[in-house]
């Protein structure tokens, strides 16, 4: 069973950061794809980032040049560093793991809130 543990939420003002952590626990961690998602009320949840792992990324167009997504494989945990940070970047945001047949794995989620 993989474990995804997030953390580094908040309360920012706008134009602040914020570094989300998540620790995922099993040992091949290194082989998949992880992402971060978001999501807010009555809403479906978004891909904000992701990285593979030859650590190749792409991003929701809406965080491009603010938004950094990063992997330590010695740590088995991926990172948001998020910056300059808007009042529409308040959502939960989800950690996944994408095993492709094996399955998708997703943390508990960490609250963001931006205020303006």
């Amino acid at each position: 069973q993989v474990q995804l543990v997030e953390s580094g939420g908040g309360l920012v003002q706008a134009g602040g950061s914020l570094r989300l952590s998540c620790a995922a626990s099993g040992s091949t961690f290194i082989v998949y794809t992880m992402g971060w998602y978001r999501q807010t009320p009555g809403k479906q949840r978004e891909l904000v980032a992701a990285i593979t792992s030859g650590f190749s990324t792409n991003y929701a167009d809406s965080v491009k040049g603010r938004f950094t997504i990063s992997r330590d494989n010695a740590k088995k945990t991926v990172y948001l560093q998020m910056n300059s940070l808007k009042p529409e970047d308040t959502a939960v945001y989800y950690c996944n793991q994408n095993r492709g047949t094996l399955g998708t794995y997703w943390g508990q989620g960490t609250q963001v809130t931006v205020s303006s």
